[in-house]
Order: structure tokens, then C-alpha cells, then sequence
């Protein structure tokens, strides 16, 4: 079911702030840049920053996210083990799709279909 890591996504509260710092930190520049989400291409693996912090707390402020061939079949087996969402799926540009849960210890699990991903 899970096909390896793929992003991490860091939920920063001020964007351009963040977007400097990073690109400073990296040495590159972000390849997808809006209001909304930042990402970067390190290394084949996403690093994004989205700026919705809301509903996190200090130093809980990522997601990892896990790849997955098809995330509606994905969370429909984790439904059937009564697993606790955190964010349901949602479209999040194109074809990619992200989602997370709660593991029994309180840890979000992030999910993502990108079928544009490749090392």
C-alpha cells in the first residue's frame, strides 16, 4: 500500500518570510510558488511550506508524507480500521492529492498520490 517517503511539508505561518529562509538554506530556488504552498525539489524529494499553520503548535509544525498509488482506495482500507483521520483527502493542484491520519499514538501520518513523482 505505501510506496516510500515523498514530502514533507512544514506548516510556517508567514510564507515569504519562510520562502527566503529556505531558499537560503537550500541554495535553490522553489519550483511551484503561490500563495498557498510553496515546494522545492531537494534532492528528488518535496520540501514544501504551506502557510496555514492553524492547527498546529510549536514544534508540531510537519507532516511526512508517505506515497500511495490511490488515495480514496487507501483511506478506504484505513476507514475499515477504524483508523482516526486528521485531514481528509483533498485535491491539492493537478493530479496530487494529499490526506493524513492519526496512528494510535497521536502521530499524523501523511499520504500523498503523485503520480507525477520520480526519484
Amino acid at each position: 500500500m505505501l510506496q516510500g517517503l515523498r514530502t514533507i511539508v512544514y506548516y510556517v505561518g508567514d510564507l515569504s518570510v519562510a520562502k527566503e529562509w529556505y531558499k537560503k538554506v537550500f541554495q535553490i530556488e522553489p519550483y511551484f510558488d503561490e500563495p498557498y504552498y510553496v515546494g522545492y525539489n531537494v534532492g528528488g524529494y518535496e520540501l514544501g511550506l504551506n502557510p496555514d499553520d492553524s492547527g498546529f503548535s510549536n514544534g508540531n509544525h510537519s507532516i511526512t508524507y508517505w506515497g500511495v498509488k490511490d488515495i480514496k482506495e487507501t483511506f478506504a482500507r484505513f476507514v475499515e480500521l477504524d483508523v482516526e483521520i486528521h485531514e481528509q483527502p483533498n485535491n491539492v493542484g493537478g493530479s496530487i492529492w494529499v490526506g493524513s491520519i492519526f496512528d494510535p499514538f497521536g502521530n499524523v501520518i501523511g499520504l500523498i498520490e503523485n503520480p507525477e513523482f520520480s526519484l
